[in-house]
């Protein structure tokens, strides 16, 4: 119902959008530049685009020099009509440096738009593009350097793509632009398809007094001393605006679906079209388009879930430089008019960069636009890519009447590095095993394939020797130089492909143990799915199938991931990078991946028994007895705590819940879906990790959401629900029950406090747990819902006092059937009745003969079984038996 809605919304939102271009199509832009200069290179040509802009020529023109050194021709792209003709058709190709000196008919900001096509391996071109390095330079400032169009496309999964740039232009002057090739040697060369020069306001994005984010001070964006690289420009909650739709300087602005975190405020916002956008002089017409202020997105109306998680984006970025985030606000919703009734908090790589956002407060009504800029510092690190979160989050302090989010659009900007530098480096190769034939791949020269006709002739007798030498080859230029990305058949178990996308936090290119992660290819996916035959899908899992490898020797689950949803590129990325590093007994193992054709496919060891959760409340499995959940839970800790200490660092799952603890054929509990998985802290100083608060509702820690400060600790409280949940048989939210049962943490919480927990348990258990383990498992579990990470137990501690509670439910079944009464029945005579009381430091317990003992809080442990047995603290030692207790003799696991 709820995918209903937001369809029709999304239609609505689109024939609102066509019905404004009709009714402003035709009318003046807001702003017309006095410079817009359009070189379609490679052509001889004056030729009109499909919007209706005429680009001019670059052969014989006044932009571009003529010499022997320059070389122009025309190619056809590999998948024409995904491209339009005009400037994609058409390149200019150089091998030494190149310079286009275009006239400005006045000083001041300037976009510089560069055009590229996705080479492809088709193409009527004697030089291979995909091969083309270059840099870019425009006075003092270097736009690109060592830049590839072959690998920047195939990660934008684009057969085109534009580079824009802010360049101040001085008054009188001509605007140089040099490309040249990449190394400068005679064999480098590059390539440019078109060059948009475009004049813009003088103001519009110089900002005297932005706001620093995590500093104290102010940070100036100045046109005479700044260059900017556009990175991203978004109509948030709205659809894709194209450059003619624009406020006149020809701006694209993307919808934000690929960007956007989690399922959670996908519905749009849209002002009825009866009401317009009142523009000011702090915010004059040409600074968004009025559709862009028409639309945002919000967090809905649910108070409850509103304050349990951020409205999220995520974009990846280069480490090492300074950027101008713009974000533009329009209150659309009518009924809000006045201050304090819609405030929230603005959080940009996990800093607060504004708490206490009242739109009302800065604009004095509706329906009027502003935007905020805010610069942020990126660290270097590690170098290389790294991903920015955006997070808006409502202010709980506030006396706010809603308790929401809004964001209408937002903008993102490279601020140039000290050197006059915007040159980031270039996304990771995507190694594609089985390259589509629509897709770009690295062409083999006509002289390679030479060489290789004499190995395959003698491929018999050196195909050895052959096979380590291209080994080495391959190694060799990839330390060299990131430019090469070899295809072959079959299957490969070699190279991990890093992926550098929207999600992605870092750049990777580690190799794995050929024994950890192997490379499916689609056709070895389709095969084992039977072309993904929707019979075979696994229930409960979404696109998760039941397939056989290795000719129907291996039956595995296989996961389709969408690169939009939650689960997309990052955690995709994060799954084969944590799971292909981990083996254990109780962790899902990871068998391969497949990433051909921009697919993101996993392929799991195959659990029989699905999740812990299909065999709890609601469900037509048969029920598990309570020493089966006991075990699950044990095993399910015991892969909590080699994460946190038995892998080489501590991994902070992030995402324990009931689904995501799968049983096998045996019923044997395995940690599942690492998505989110974070790497814990690796300094003694620092106990925690700074991070954007991510997880479940019902099972995420308030502490961790309180202070967006991610420990171990917070798996500790998530196992805690679990544990409630399993001993309940009820989801950890329920959002029909009372108010005070909702969440089944607190309402556990209070019914152990008050001595009543046997009265919530689910009533398949009633009477079939000892009063002694229905005790000490809920200390257990109450002990891991403690406000204060700090005074939760260890997952290690949790273990041991989980195998101790197993120990007792067995002690009191060995009496009850040594007394003739069995423990695990269906009988009316139950043989376990426990009842509590509490009252000050001492919990009293009833057997079902009503012998009570109390259990002091500063004593040993003290337990009554049915026979009357009691065992002190010093006591139970005799019941660690070595095979229950061997996940602490031994922690290696499997």
């Amino acid at each position: 119902m709820e995918n209903t809605n937001q369809n029709a919304l999304l239609i609505i939102l689109m024939l609102t959008t066509f019905y404004l271009h009709l009714v402003v199509g035709d009318s003046p832009p807001a702003y017309v530049p006095s410079d817009n200069i359009l070189i379609n290179c490679g052509s001889s040509d004056l030729k009109t685009a499909e919007d209706g802009r005429n680009w001019t020529g670059d052969v014989s023109s006044k932009f571009a020099p003529s010499g022997p050194y320059t070389k122009s021709e025309t190619f056809k792209a590999s998948a024409q009509g995904s491209v339009d003709e005009v400037p994609y058709l058409t390149a200019r190709i150089f091998h030494s440096p190149f310079t286009y000196t275009i006239p400005v008919s006045e000083g001041g900001p300037k976009f510089i738009r560069l055009h590229f096509i996705n080479p492809s391996s088709d193409q009527a071109s004697d030089l291979d593009l995909s091969k083309a390095f270059l840099s870019v330079k425009v006075g003092p400032y270097v736009l690109l350097h060592n830049f590839s169009a072959f690998l920047t496309a195939v990660n934008l999964s684009s057969p085109s793509f534009v580079k824009e740039f802010c360049v101040n232009a001085v008054e009188d002057q001509r605007l140089n632009i040099t490309f040249s090739p990449f190394p400068s040697n005679s064999d480098a060369f590059a390539f440019v398809n078109g060059i948009e020069v475009v004049s813009m306001p003088p103001n519009l994005y110089t900002s005297p007094s932005s706001l620093f984010v995590d500093h104290p001070t102010t940070f100036s964006v100045d046109n005479n001393s700044t260059a900017l690289e556009m990175l991203y420009r978004l109509n948030v909650g709205g659809n894709f605006i194209s450059p003619r739709d624009d406020t006149g300087m020809f701006r694209a602005w993307d919808d934000d679906r690929r960007y956007i975190f989690g399922d959670d405020g996908q519905t749009p916002t849209l002002l009825d079209s009866n009401y317009t956008i009142n523009y000011n002089e702090k915010v004059p017409e040409y600074t968004a388009p009025e559709i862009l202020y028409r639309t945002a997105r919000n967090m809905g109306t649910n108070k409850t879930l509103n304050e349990n998680y951020n409205l999220t984006w995520g974009f990846s970025i280069d480490s090492g430089f300074f950027y101008l985030v713009r974000l533009h606000f329009c209150e659309i919703v009518l009924n809000i008019t006045k201050t304090n009734q819609r405030v929230f908090q603005i959080f940009i790589n996990n800093r607060t960069a504004e708490s206490e956002v009242d739109i009302i407060l800065w604009t004095g009504d509706n329906r009027v636009p502003v935007y905020r800029d805010y610069v942020v510092q990126v660290l270097e690190g590690n170098g290389g890519k790294q991903l920015m979160w955006l997070a808006l989050h409502p202010d709980t302090e506030s006396p706010a009447l809603y308790s929401d989010a809004i964001l209408n659009g937002l903008e993102i900007f490279k601020l140039n590095s000290t050197n006059g530098s915007l040159a980031g480096p270039n996304p990771d190769p995507v190694v594609d095993k089985n390259p589509a034939p629509i897709e770009p791949s690295i062409r083999r020269s006509k002289d390679h394939e030479k060489n290789l006709l004499p190995i395959i002739i003698a491929g018999g007798v050196l195909g050895g020797v052959v096979a380590f030498s291209l080994l080495c080859f391959f190694i060799f230029r990839r330390r060299k130089r990131v430019n090469d990305s070899r295809t072959s058949d079959g299957t490969s178990w070699w190279l991990l492909p890093s992926h550098s996308g929207v999600r992605s936090t870092k750049r990777t290119t580690s190799s794995l143990p050929s024994d950890l992660c192997r490379h499916f290819s689609l056709v070895e996916i389709k095969s084992a799915t039977n072309n993904f035959d929707e019979n075979l899908l696994i229930g409960g899992f979404g696109n998760v199938y039941k397939g056989n490898i290795d000719g129907g020797a291996t039956t595995v689950a296989i996961k389709r991931l969408n690169p939009t949803s939650q689960q997309g590129a990052h955690e995709f990325q994060t799954e084969i990078e944590m799971l292909s590093k981990l083996r254990h007994l109780h962790l899902v193992s990871l068998i391969g991946y497949c990433r051909d054709y921009r697919e993101m496919i996993l392929v799991y060891e195959y659990m029989a028994h699905g999740t812990l959760r299909e065999h709890l409340d609601k469900t037509h499995n048969p029920p598990l007895s309570w020493k089966q959940r006991l075990q699950i839970c044990i095993g399910a800790a015991r892969g909590l705590n080699y994460l946190h200490t038995g892998a080489k660092q501590t991994i902070i799952h992030r995402d324990v819940k009931t689904t995501n603890i799968l049983l096998d054929e045996k019923w044997v509990a395995k940690v599942s879906d690492f998505g989110l998985s974070r790497v814990g802290s690796t300094s003694v100083s620092h106990t925690h990790v700074s991070t954007v608060v991510k997880g479940s509702l019902g099972y995420l820690d308030p502490e961790y959401y309180r202070r967006q400060q991610l420990t171990e600790k917070s798996d500790v409280y998530s196992f805690g629900v679990v544990l409630f949940e399993v001993l309940c048989a009820r989801p950890a939210v329920n959002r029909i029950l009372p108010k005070e049962q909702i969440s089944l943490a607190e309402w556990a919480r209070q019914c152990h406090r008050k001595g009543t927990l046997d009265q919530i348990i689910d009533p398949y258990l009633r009477g079939k747990i000892s009063p002694e383990c229905l005790k000490k498992f809920g200390e257990i579990a109450e002990s891991c819902l403690l406000d204060q990470g700090i005074e939760r137990p260890a997952m290690g501690d949790v273990v041991w006092n989980l195998e101790f509670a197993l120990q007792l439910q067995e002690t009191a079944e060995e009496s009850s059937k040594s007394s003739g009464v069995h423990g695990e029945t269906d009988s009316e005579e139950s043989p376990f009745s426990p009842y509590f009381l509490s009252g000050g430091n001492d919990d009293v317990v009833f057997d079902k003969d009503g012998h009570a003992s109390s259990n002091s809080r500063s004593s040993g442990i003290i337990v009554v079984s049915d026979g009357g047995l009691s065992l002190t603290s010093n006591d139970s030692d005799r019941l660690m038996s070595g095979p229950v207790f061997s996940e602490i003799m031994n922690s290696k696991g499997r």
